[in-house]
Formats: structure tokens, C-alpha cells, sequence
């Protein structure tokens, strides 16, 4: 495996070990051991997650103000551009975001700690994405910070209009959104 860091410390682009010849392709998308060597991150998975979205979807940006979940997000169909956003108050990145683009033929996941809001956008026709997380979904704490905050400035790569569900039009912007200390 392979970590590449961004510009937001915590949040980490993993390259699994891919073993590919004519037959196809064998990688072990996850393994605990390795993981926290690797990313110095003690972490337990307690639910997998796995959502498919049409062309133009925009998913997020989402997060949990209590029992906040860490995620380990890829894709197996498709691409989406996945982004994370710093929450927490007192951390110096507090309000930054990364954007990364994830596909099926990339292999590359994303760690997003817990603390910040994630979201994506199917660049593809259609994407399937599938992540593991720290803590259980928990709705009565779900938040939602909105996609297009111009606080926030996401350079999303939009080529037509975002598809939103009811829950993702009505987010709210940074300056409105309960954060973590």
C-alpha cells in the first residue's frame, strides 16, 4: 500500500498493491494490520456502506455533529470526484477541503477522519461507491453543509447541473453549520 498525503494532513490518499495480468486483477482493498502501520491511524470499521448514483449526482456534504464518522471511501464502477471538508474549529485547515478523484480503474481510497464532511460528485454515467466507517449512522445527528458554499469555494467539475436530493438542496453554509471543536 501506498499513502500519499495531501495538503490536509489527517486526510490521506491510499494506493492498495494491485497484482494484474491477462486473467484480470487481485488487491486487497483492506487490511486492519496494515492500515494502522501505515497510516499511524488506530481506527475500528464498524459498518460498510455501499451507494450506486447516476451521472451528475452530487452526494453530500454530509456529516454526523455527534459520534462523527471516520470513512474510508472507494469506488468499483465508474469515477467520482470525492471531496472531505475540515470541521473541526481549532484545527489550522478548519474550512479547507481536498478533492480527489476516485474510480474503479485507479483503485485509489480515501481515509477522511472523523471531524469533517464528505461528498461526492459521479463523473461517470454511473458510480458505485463503497466505504467503511467508524461509527454507525446515527440520522438525528446528521448534518448537511451545502455543496455550492461559496465560503467553502469547492471546485467542483461540473459539467451539467448537480442531481440533489431534498436533504443535500437544504444544507446549510459554513458560517451556519454546527462544527466540532
Amino acid at each position: 500500500m501506498n499513502i500519499l498525503p495531501t495538503e490536509i494532513p489527517e486526510v490521506l490518499i491510499i494506493e492498495p498493491r494491485v497484482f494484474g495480468d491477462d486473467r484480470g486483477f487481485f488487491y486487497e482493498s483492506y487490511n486492519q494490520r496494515v492500515f494502522q502501520e501505515q497510516t499511524a491511524q488506530a481506527v475500528t470499521f464498524v459498518q460498510d456502506n455501499h451507494s450506486r448514483s447516476a451521472q451528475h449526482v452530487l452526494r453530500g456534504l454530509h456529516y454526523q455533529i455527534q459520534q462523527p464518522q471516520g470513512k474510508l471511501v472507494r469506488v468499483v464502477v465508474g469515477e467520482v470526484f470525492d471531496v472531505a471538508v475540515d470541521l473541526r474549529q481549532s484545527a489550522p485547515t478548519f474550512g479547507k477541503w481536498i478533492g480527489v478523484l476516485l474510480s474503479a480503474e485507479n483503485k485509489r481510497q480515501l481515509w477522511i477522519p472523523p471531524g469533517f464532511a464528505h461528498g461526492f460528485l459521479v463523473i461517470s454515467t454511473a458510480a458505485e461507491v463503497l466505504y467503511k466507517a467508524t461509527e454507525y449512522y446515527a440520522p438525528q445527528y446528521e448534518r448537511s453543509l451545502l455543496w455550492n458554499d461559496p465560503d467553502l469555494a469547492i471546485a467542483w467539475p461540473l459539467s451539467a447541473p448537480p442531481t440533489l436530493s431534498g436533504k443535500d438542496e437544504a444544507g446549510v453554509c459554513l458560517q451556519a453549520a454546527a462544527v466540532y471543536q
